[in-house]
């Protein structure tokens, strides 16, 4: 390492990055998955929780400050959640008193910490709780539905920066949807939908790190669908990219500058990324390594150097140094102790 800089077998260097953790849902047992992202590498993963999430998961994030770690799954109580510190998982905490009513597609926490967002299968298809004691994963009293109540399954969620609008992606039309909220009163008015809805099942939802857009990635094409997003309203459809992810949007991430946008989806390449200002720009070149299958889940590095793909194949993730000038670089290598599958999420937070 030269520089603070880790130099590859070419001569180049690639950033040295703050420690970072890498949670990861899984379809099979152990279920969740924490790796730590030191430097150069995924390392981990970490020791599994005592007590495992009862059956396959969807959706996990956790806490801005790491001290907790929230899951949503298939089999009920269909939301767990557990303490965590650099050592790993801590205790699972206990069960909220009042639960989902059916299998957890997708988990939010807010920016401030104290509140917890899931997604469902059937009505109320939302589900929020007050999430306690300092970031520690406590599960606390359950906010009430939505006053305009949801017509469909929830497979995204996502808080604006300043935690006070949450959007979701939906299984059917309008396959988006929007509220105001707060840590005090939770949901408040819907928000009017867009007038270009997108074309497909909402899989994937994000905000830019301005809060000025929000992305869906979804099946049909084009297969993301962008919108500005001020006041607490839709704004009219950004033009699609130039050149359309190949096949159905999974999951859609913002780069922490907001100066890119990255979608996983199905066909190859099964990652793309596109420059952004105000709208989509030029899509970015492929990396020279592509992800080994369906695009599933992506995220960027807090410090924006780096992006991690969730994909189908072994090694089923894929991690890459990134510029917003360049693009993609050469393929980190893969961790020696490998996910036991493909993550459908992924979600990356600085020590």
């Amino acid at each position: 390492m030269i520089g603070g800089k880790l130099l590859t077998a070419t001569g180049a260097s690639e950033p040295e990055l703050a420690d970072t953790y890498v949670s990861m849902s899984l379809g099979i047992s152990p279920y969740v998955q924490v790796y730590s992202w030191n430097g150069p590498a995924l390392t981990g993963p970490f020791s599994n929780p005592s007590t495992l999430p009862p059956g396959s998961s969807r959706g996990v994030a956790m806490t801005s400050v790491a001290g907790g770690v929230a899951v949503a799954h298939a089999t009920t109580p269909f939301v767990s959640s557990y303490g965590w510190s650099s050592s790993g998982f801590g205790s699972k905490r206990s069960d909220p008193s009042t639960l989902p009513t059916s299998t957890s597609f997708a988990v939010a926490i807010s920016p401030s910490d104290n509140a917890v967002i899931f997604g469902s299968l059937s009505s109320p298809y939302i589900t929020a709780y007050a999430f306690g004691g300092s970031g520690s994963g406590f599960f606390g009293s359950k906010y009430s539905n939505p006053g305009t109540a949801l017509i469909s399954t929830v497979r995204g969620v996502a808080f604006n920066p300043i935690g006070s609008f949450v959007v979701l992606a939906l299984n059917d039309t309008p396959h988006i949807a929007g509220y105001a909220w707060t840590s005090a009163a939770g949901f408040g008015t819907k928000l009017s939908d867009p007038s270009t809805l997108p074309t497909g099942t909402g899989n994937g939802i994000d905000f830019h790190p301005a809060g000025t857009a929000v992305a869906v990635a979804h099946e049909n094409t084009p297969f993301i669908t962008a919108y500005p997003f001020s006041g607490g309203s839709f704004g009219s459809k950004y033009s699609n990219p130039s050149t359309l992810p190949t096949g159905a949007g999974q999951s859609v991430a913002f780069s922490p500058s907001g100066n890119a946008i990255a979608v996983a989806h199905i066909n190859s390449p099964y990652i793309s990324v596109y420059a952004w200002s105000s709208g989509f720009g030029a899509k970015y070149s492929n990396p020279s390594t592509l992800p080994a299958g369906t695009g599933q889940s992506v995220a960027f590095h807090p410090s924006g150097e780096a992006i991690i793909v969730g994909h189908a194949n072994s090694p089923f993730i894929s991690a890459y140094p990134w510029s917003d000038a360049t693009g993609f670089r050469a393929k980190y290598s893969n961790p020696a102790t490998l996910p036991v599958t493909a993550p459908p999420s992924l979600y990356v937070v600085e020590k």
